[in-house]
């Protein structure tokens, strides 16, 4: 059902350009031109950023859920990409689906003093730390890294597409976007509750919004 993550960076790069195109010919604020992204530290519009995932329920088909209210840094020079670092924290008890029952249960404390099913009422915020950035097109990069999740903390790796750069025309902000892919699998992460019916790995699609500090 999903394809390969490279195969999906290859298709974004093609639809980013013609993205670019139509955006500056239309007036609009952003677009994908690196020569607009500005060396230095930049932070998370919240308001503008989110985390989205999509895991098989039972084989039959797809679940897709939210994550907001995400924060986080970016410290970048686009002369030197390799160095870039970016710091970013997801808040799990922001999560949206279409389910009042399953949100309930995603957030629900574990039975009789058992662990929960998911997250827990109070779960702690997960964290993604970048440890190495690897540029393989003008537009694309893998960012690897490390998230703590669920109280524990494994390796990720992520396709980044950069996806506009220019100047907020509400706050006067210089603001870069990004677009990213992974996939994991959540049991490493100690979320094992139904799998493999329910699929053991889950992807992970990301829009963001940095603004330059």
């Amino acid at each position: 059902m999903k394809k390969p993550l490279f195969a999906l960076a290859l298709a974004g790069s093609a639809a980013l350009a013609v993205t670019s195109i139509s955006a500056q010919e239309a007036g609009i604020p952003g677009a994908i031109d690196a020569s607009r992204v500005q060396a230095g530290s930049y932070t998370i519009d919240p308001a503008h950023t989110q985390v989205g995932w999509r895991v098989s329920h039972f084989g039959f088909n797809d679940y897709l859920g939210l994550f907001g209210q995400i924060t986080g840094t970016m410290q970048v020079d686009p002369a030197a990409i390799e160095d870039a670092k970016f710091d970013i924290t997801i808040p799990i008890s922001s999560v949206a689906v279409s389910s009042n029952g399953l949100k309930e249960h995603l957030l629900r404390p574990g039975k009789d003093g058992a662990a929960p099913d998911f997250f827990g009422p109070e779960p702690e915020p997960a964290k993604f730390v970048s440890t190495s950035v690897r540029q393989t097109t003008e537009t694309a990069a893998v960012v690897s890294g490390m998230l703590t999740m669920n109280g524990n903390t494994g390796p990720v790796t992520m396709l980044v597409n950069f996806t506009g750069a220019g100047t907020n025309p509400f706050n006067k902000k210089e603001t870069v976007g990004f677009e990213a892919s992974a996939m994991i699998d959540r049991t490493q992460w100690g979320i094992d509750y139904g799998a493999p019916a329910i699929g053991r790995e889950v992807e992970l699609n990301i829009s963001v919004a940095f603004e330059k500090d």
